[in-house]
């Protein structure tokens, strides 16, 4: 029931954030508070903190299909006894280094902030893709789908292009970097997955 548990305390916190503005500044992730205020509850708290409700929405939402079929189904098929603590890995991982990019480079900008579990959502994702590079992804609303391996290649060129523009504010960087990490990390626990990958794929 990890996943359960993380969706009920990214809403909780993010409800009682939306309502109380010290709780959100106080929480959120600064990168310049992070480092020069060594405030480093940041680098984790943000992910239980949201933007907005469609913000909030779409990150439980993506947490819900693909962190129960992870939790419930690929990692104990996989990990057996350490599948749960694996899972809690690569989740609060996945928070950590999909801020690592910002916080390096935007620790001496004041103005810099960010909040959500994008990061942390995607490295779920990224790791469902690994071991399951076939399934059929899509877009919410848009009524076909493609191989998530090929859903994860566009949004891995998409993020990294859309994170060097800038041209919103949307955490392009964490998603992309979480991604990478929960791709990464999941090689790491069972290396005999890369070769499968590319095996199903081709």
């Amino acid at each position: 029931m990890i996943t359960t548990c993380i969706i009920v305390a990214c809403v909780a916190f993010s409800f009682w954030a939306f309502n109380d503005a010290n709780i959100f500044n106080k929480y959120l992730f600064s990168a310049y508070a992070t480092y020069h205020h060594k405030q480093y509850y940041r680098l984790f708290t943000h992910a239980f903190l949201h933007g907005d409700y469609m913000h909030l929405g779409f990150n439980m939402y993506a947490l819900y299909l693909f962190g129960q079929v992870l939790e419930e189904q690929y990692f104990p098929t996989l990990f057996q006894e350490k599948a749960v603590f694996y899972y809690i890995l690569l989740y609060v991982g996945g928070i950590f280094f999909s801020s690592l990019f910002d916080f390096i480079k935007q620790r001496d900008n004041p103005s810099y902030s960010s909040v959500g579990a994008s990061g942390a959502v995607t490295a779920i994702v990224f790791s469902a893709i690994l071991i399951n590079p076939t399934m059929g992804m899509g877009i919410l609303f848009i009524p076909f789908f493609i191989p998530a391996w090929s859903f994860g290649g566009l949004y891995l060129i998409y993020s990294w292009y859309m994170g060097k523009r800038q041209l919103d504010n949307i955490g392009h960087n964490a998603h992309f970097w979480g991604a990478v990490f929960g791709f990464v990390f999941t090689i790491l626990l069972k290396p005999a997955l890369l070769p499968r990958f590319f095996t199903e794929i081709f």
